[in-house]
């Protein structure tokens, strides 16, 4: 049986979907065999993002209506064996409810070693639909004080959720960051205003999101896509520490 993760955020535009992507790669890499789950009814993007666009026929709507089967409706992603898409429905209407998530979800991890569940902006239903049938989440955020303050709201909703198993991923980081405001003095400030306990930092890589956003592997060398090797590491059960600096 798998374990099934929830990526999330709150906030909108943090990076989600290319660390739902890039945690997937990076699983699948290490011989494990991975499931992303496009949460974001009417919006989806993972399609385009794993190279399936062109081969989509059905959706995760279709698999809970009855009109094809779990396998009919998952898809191979390009370039990168071992990871696999479930899309999301292209009408929001088509949005699956957070109880029918929840029998879909134990189905999905008998197959597979991660599910990576990939939530749709905001705390609304898409985002219940999604954390609801996580065993663990990944808060992402980056170190401003809106985001931080989504990532709080979003750790009290888990929490309400019984996810007790959350961690947090500091996105698109820059450690001069810092030195050019006076929001926070330094990383521990983002941390205890997110109430959430340091998983990863990821930095600013516009290469490895303008790669995803076409489908293809991280370009060489990207430290961003380092960095959520990492973390794929640790989410394998690896002690990885955290690097010094980037």
């Amino acid at each position: 049986m798998g374990i099934a993760t929830v990526i999330t955020s709150g906030k909108g535009g943090v990076g989600k979907s290319t660390a739902a992507v890039g945690l997937g790669r990076a699983l699948a890499s290490r011989g494990r065999r991975v499931l992303l789950v496009d949460c974001d009814a009417g919006l989806r993007s993972l399609d385009r993002m794993t190279g399936t666009e062109e081969n989509l026929v059905f959706d995760i709507s279709d698999v809970v209506f009855g009109r094809c089967s779990p396998a009919e409706a998952i898809y191979p992603c390009a370039s990168c064996h071992g990871l696999f898409l479930l899309p999301a429905p292209a009408c929001g209407e088509d949005m699956v409810l957070p109880a029918v998530m929840r029998r879909l979800a134990p189905l999905l991890k008998s197959y597979y070693d991660h599910v990576l569940l990939d939530s749709p902006a905001g705390v609304d239903l898409g985002f219940r639909s999604a954390a609801c049938a996580a065993d663990r989440a990944l808060v992402l955020c980056s170190p401003d004080p809106v985001c931080v303050r989504s990532a709080d709201t979003v750790r009290r909703l888990l929490e309400q959720l019984e996810i007790l198993d959350k961690r947090l991923i500091i996105n698109r980081f820059d450690g001069v960051f810092f030195d050019e405001t006076d929001f926070y003095s330094d990383l521990d400030g983002v941390i205890d205003s997110s109430g959430i306990q340091l998983f990863g930092l990821v930095p600013e890589d516009h290469r490895l999101a303008a790669a995803f956003l076409r489908g293809r592997p991280a370009p060489q060398g990207s430290p961003g896509m380092m960095a959520l090797s990492r973390i794929a590491a640790r989410l394998d059960g690896e002690s990885v520490p955290l690097p010094e600096k980037f």
